[in-house]
């Protein structure tokens, strides 16, 4: 991997969609899809490609312009940051869906799983392929991972939901392993439900984490949080599932402390690990000056080194309004240098 300045600046994933590609306010009105919500798209079916590859060459601009170190094609393709892939496999009935809970206890339509989870194919590698040809930055792609996806399915066919788990971790790997393969650079899986169900997680999620890293060489990250701060208002003042992954096999884990104003200290069960820092509030579409994002990371330097930390958001962008998250990058790359020029002279 090209080398990374001291503290390197990136998004956890998403950035903001333009109001011109997707219904905003649908999206924003529902809980993230499981399902496909290709109602959600303004541009006709014929035309959707090209208009996706647009918003992601204007996001790919944007956080070039940021200044950002790290970049992601901003998930624009995607309805959600899972059913892009998650629809993509065989095993799934998508016409005849199943139901399951969110976070918040409510029903959703789901994948419902009707035979051995599989790949058709790669599902990212050509997005992948986008995002390096349109910028020579180093780049992250970003998975769902295969605890969070099977909670987010309604199991008709393995004996029991880790079984499903384990379904999904072998798509996962797979995945991963193409994408290194491709030239990316880092690889995220995201698992917001460990922290939305700390039991099932630890009874055998961080097992199909890990086997969703099995032989996986290229440098990976694990994402968990509290859920997009435009739909889960209530956010705890801790993670319920966190020095767990510690014994994972990712090289990085990403978390947010900006929303919640995290107790730095938990970072202390993660010593081996690089962190993801959260440091930028998506529940506030306001910008925050340079000097405040710069202490939020200034609080986490008793507890990790500096180069061991990445300045990031809290979670995706995906509901920011455009202008909010163009002001947001800017601001955390303003404190990466604030930093910088603190901690090298």
């Amino acid at each position: 991997m090209t080398s990374l300045p001291l503290l390197p600046t990136s998004l956890v994933g998403s950035y903001a969609q333009p109001d011109w590609l997707i219904d905003r306010a649908k999206l924003a009105g529902r809980f993230p899809p499981r399902v496909r919500a290709k109602e959600l798209w303004r541009v006709a079916p014929e035309h959707l490609e090209q208009a996706q590859n647009d918003a992601t060459l204007l996001a790919i601009r944007a956080q070039e312009r940021a200044g950002l170190d790290i970049l992601t094609d901003g998930e624009i393709r995607r309805e959600s940051y899972s059913n892009h892939f998650a629809t993509a496999l065989e095993g799934v009935d998508l016409d005849n869906p199943g139901t399951a809970l969110d976070r918040s206890g409510h029903p959703n339509p789901v994948p419902r799983v009707v035979g051995a989870i599989r790949r058709r194919g790669p599902v990212e590698v050509d997005d992948l392929a986008f995002l390096k040809a349109n910028t020579d930055h180093i780049v992250k792609m970003t998975v769902p991972g295969p605890f969070t996806m099977s909670q987010q399915a309604q199991n008709d066919h393995y004996p029991d939901d880790e079984a499903a788990a384990m379904g999904y971790a072998a798509a996962v790997n797979a995945e991963i392993k193409d994408l290194h393969a491709a030239g990316a650079d880092i690889v995220q899986i995201d698992e917001p439900y460990m922290q939305a169900r700390p039991e099932a997680a630890r009874a055998y999620g961080l097992a199909a984490l890990n086997a969703a890293l099995d032989g996986v060489t290229g440098t990976t990250a694990v994402h968990i949080c509290f859920g997009y701060a435009a739909i889960i208002h209530e956010r705890p003042e801790g993670y319920s599932f966190l020095p767990e992954l510690a014994g994972c096999t990712a090289d990085q884990i990403s978390i947010e402390t900006a929303q919640s104003e995290l107790d730095l200290g938990v970072l202390a069960d993660l010593a081996d690990k690089t962190i993801l820092l959260g440091v930028i509030n998506l529940a506030d579409h306001a910008v925050e000056p340079a000097e405040v994002v710069a202490d939020r990371v200034r609080r986490a330097f008793p507890f990790k080194s500096p180069e061991s930390l990445v300045i990031a958001t809290d979670c995706g962008m995906k509901y920011l309004p455009h202008e909010s998250a163009v002001g947001k990058m800017h601001a955390m790359a303003r404190a990466a240098a604030i930093l910088r020029a603190e901690l090298t002279g």
